[in-house]
């Protein structure tokens, strides 16, 4: 089953973030708990962790892109 990875609200005042750096690549196991990326809000770097175990199948966000509450950055099978 394909699940696909949301933008977390990480900040009470922000509803807008920079996407940082990738910690997993498309194709790698991913674990709940492992942090699948970073982004910066109110120059605070938060690390995003996988709710879920699976394969990372896509990102879609490219570093350094501005992504909003709600938005999908990544699909995950689980």
């Amino acid at each position: 089953m394909l699940k696909e990875i949301t933008m977390p609200k990480l900040s009470p005042k922000s509803d807008e973030y920079f996407f940082g750096t990738w910690e997993k690549q498309a194709g790698e196991a991913v674990k709940k708990g492992d942090i699948l990326f970073e982004v910066e809000s109110e120059k605070v770097i938060s690390e995003v962790p996988s709710d879920f175990d699976g394969t990372l199948k896509e990102q879609r966000v490219q570093e350094g892109a501005k992504v909003k509450v709600g938005d999908v950055v990544a699909v995950l099978e689980v």
